[in-house]
């Protein structure tokens, strides 16, 4: 048996960079056969401005995929038994795969992670695409195609459920959502991150000042506004928003672990790895309770949602966010060990592919 890894294109701010090494050598490890698909090198290297990655880059990426796999079933190295991994659900390249594995009769399992879609609406396809026929069918039918779809937690989990409950017009709303799991199709698992504590150890001498970072992309629904407004407010406090300055990873994780908080105001946040990052190296998470993070971080790193659900209530709120602002910079030696508590809990619950692992044999 062979795993057939259909990556994603590295980038090198992003953790698409450590998955290019990591992943191989996660399923290595567990005694499988491994052999990567990657795509060209020589894509566009930045990312489309505010975005996860190139729009248009992707494509040629993901193009050069699909031709290698017709190739790989062409000349008799894929068999039945085989298992594919795509670290990137929406891939036109799986329903290529399901249309040769079907008609060629060669059995295979098709796995792949979901980092988000049309089915999110703050997300680039649900803001700009929304419901068009053509995105949400196009999800569906990567869905049906993928034997375990994988989430890293169930605020994912339920958002794309609820959404494709409405797929089958006519029908009891209920119907895709119970086929979702009747079929044992939806797999909720940490991501393949077991690199990290070990990655950002060397970061943890580095002291502390009374610094808060803001380390999200630069989009609408990270609300960088609302962080920009607390630093006019809170001059005590010195605030960066990390990708106001061009930063390398190395740079970054300085940066990180030289801050006391690490700040979000998010409307769309299905796993959020940053504020992970921050808790690695003694940051206070410091989130809404909602989306992902409600299920994620301990109640003494969240504030209510309602604080900063929009500018409006940002202004209407501000003077608390503002106090437990200060209550984080004031006892932040205290909440130390719970800090570390806390990046265990979700290295073992979000950062770890155990569920993932288990179904590839």
């Amino acid at each position: 048996m062979t795993v057939f890894l259909v990556d994603l294109e590295a980038v090198e701010t992003r953790y698409t960079g450590q998955w290019k090494t990591h992943v191989p050598e996660l399923l290595s490890s567990q005694g499988h056969d491994v052999y990567v698909i990657e795509g060209p090198t020589d894509i566009p290297a930045a990312t489309t401005p505010g975005a996860f990655l190139n729009f248009g880059g992707t494509n040629i990426y993901k193009a050069r995929q699909v031709e290698e796999m017709g190739r790989l079933f062409t000349s008799g190295n894929v068999k039945q038994g085989d298992h594919f991994l795509f670290t990137d659900a929406w891939h036109p390249g799986i329903i290529n795969l399901k249309y040769m594995s079907e008609l060629l009769g060669i059995k295979v399992t098709i796995h792949a992670l979901w980092h988000a879609g049309s089915y999110d609406p703050q997300d680039f396809l649900g803001r700009l695409i929304g419901d068009a026929p053509w995105v949400r069918h196009a999800e569906a039918s990567f869905y049906q195609a993928i034997d375990h779809n994988y989430f890293a937690t169930d605020f994912h989990i339920d958002l794309f459920a609820e959404t494709f409950s409405y797929v089958n017009k006519g029908s009891p709303n209920t119907l895709w959502k119970n086929n979702l799991l009747e079929k044992k199709k939806i797999v909720r698992t940490g991501w393949p991150m077991e690199y990290m504590p070990e990655m950002f150890e060397p970061f943890k001498a580095i002291p502390k000042r009374d610094l808060i970072i803001f380390p999200h992309r630069l989009a609408p629904e990270k609300q960088v506004e609302i962080f920009r407004d607390l630093k006019e407010t809170m001059y005590q406090y010195e605030f960066i928003v990390c990708q106001d300055t061009p930063l390398n990873k190395i740079q970054y994780h300085m940066l990180l672990a030289s801050a006391k908080i690490v700040f979000s105001a998010n409307l769309q946040e299905t796993l959020g790895i940053s504020c992970y990052e921050g808790a690695l190296v003694g940051a206070v998470p410091l989130v809404p309770d909602r989306l992902s993070y409600s299920e994620m971080y301990d109640d003494v790193f969240k504030y209510p949602s309602e604080w900063t659900e929009s500018w409006d209530s940002y202004i209407k709120h501000k003077d608390g966010l503002m106090a437990l602002i200060v209550a984080h910079m004031e006892n932040y030696e205290q909440n130390l060990p719970k800090i570390q508590q806390q990046a265990d809990s979700l290295h073992d619950h979000f950062f770890s592919a155990t569920n993932l692992l288990a179904n590839i044999k």
